[in-house]
Parts: C-alpha cells; structure tokens; sequence
C-alpha cells in the first residue's frame, strides 16, 4: 500500500487551497505564470506539503498563501484583494491537480515542474478539467516514465537475471512494493533504510545505487 505524505481527509481541503494560490498569484496579482512556479518551489509551502506538515498551510487561506510565499522569498507584501469569480479558471484546475499528484504519488513538486511545464498543464486542462482525476495521474505518470525510462532498482535487478517475483522472495520485500518502485508509482528514496538495505544486499549492490538522483 503506498504511503502518502499526510491522510486524504485533508487532500480536498489542500487541493482548493492550492487551486486558488495560484488563480490568485497569476489572474489577481498578475505574476507570471512561470515565474509563481519558480516561487512556490522555493517555498515552504511546497515543502510542508511534501513533507506532510500540512497543518501549516491548512491554517491559511488560498489567498494568504500567495501573501505567504511572496513574504517569504521576494520578502515584501503584495496588496491585491481577491476578484470574486463564478467559475473555477484554468489557473485553480492546475494548482488543483498537480496537489493531488503531488499526494498520490509523493513525488517532489520540482520533479513533476520539470516534466511538465506550465503551458503543458494549460494544454491538458481543456481534455481533462471534466475528467476523473485518475486520467491525470495516468498521462502524467506515463511523461515521467518516458523521461526517466528506467529506474536504478530496475537496471540492477535485469543485470542480476532476477525477476521481480524473484527479488522479492530473494530480499522479503514484497513484490507489489518492487512494482510500484519501478514504476515510480513509489518513491525508493522514501522507503525505509532496512527495505534498501534489503534490496541492495539481494542485488549485490551498494544502497546508494538504489537511490534516484
């Protein structure tokens, strides 16, 4: 089963919160697009939701969290109030989406920004703002595995002739685990120092040839 950063009764309250940052940061405040990205990377915004410390974004607003970030990186106070709107734009579904698949897959903010660009996600909105959001997760998923073919565990297991099934049994680590790390469905970096050890004993390797740069 994997493991995610915090419990998913809180996941719908942190996806509109997101959606509306970045409605707010790009439509009210008229920062660009690209250059909000670069800022919420480098915040501690990002990193709570990563880290799972939601609780210091759950305390704020979608609109305070754009006063936080700026606060916190540009170290001045924007005074745009928030536009009311009727309809949910482009901007909220990409802020929305991509915190769902931050959750889902536990994967760094800065790893899904670097497959997928801003005008990207705008490109996907018009098929998939309707869809479930399982559509998402599938098309994204499917563009990080193009760009990183092949994980370290994968490589080291095919040059040891072990099948998957037959690693798990090989390090007692269970076979479903395996599958999600190769298909970075789970991030090895997160697993724990006795599962890599595991594995890295089994593939007669080092732990750090496990890890994902």
């Amino acid at each position: 089963m994997m493991t995610h950063a915090y419990q998913e009764i809180y996941l719908n309250s942190i996806q509109k919160r997101i959606g509306l940052a970045f409605d707010f940061a790009i439509n009210d405040c008229g920062i660009n697009k690209n250059d909000f990205i670069n800022l919420f990377l480098a915040s501690s915004v990002s990193k709570n939701l990563e880290n799972g410390n939601i609780f210091m974004v759950l305390g704020r607003s979608g609109y305070e969290i754009v006063y936080d970030i700026i606060y916190e990186i540009k170290k001045y106070e924007i005074g745009f109030e928030p536009i009311s709107k009727f309809e949910r734009t482009i901007e909220y579904w990409i802020g929305y989406a991509i915190s769902y698949y931050q959750w889902y897959t536990s994967r760094k903010f800065k790893e899904i920004f670097d497959v997928l660009s801003f005008d990207d996600l705008e490109k996907m909105y018009y098929t998939l703002h309707e869809a479930d959001i399982s559509k998402f997760v599938e098309i994204v998923n499917d563009l990080i595995i193009n760009k990183y073919p092949e994980t370290n565990l994968k490589r080291f297991r095919i040059m040891n002739g072990l099948s998957q099934k037959e690693l798990s049994i090989k390090s007692n680590v269970s076979l479903r685990s395996i599958q999600m790390y190769e298909q970075r469905n789970k991030d090895i970096n997160k697993a724990s120092l006795e599962t890599i050890y595991m594995l890295s004993k089994a593939l007669n390797c080092n732990i750090e040839d496990l890890v994902e740069k």
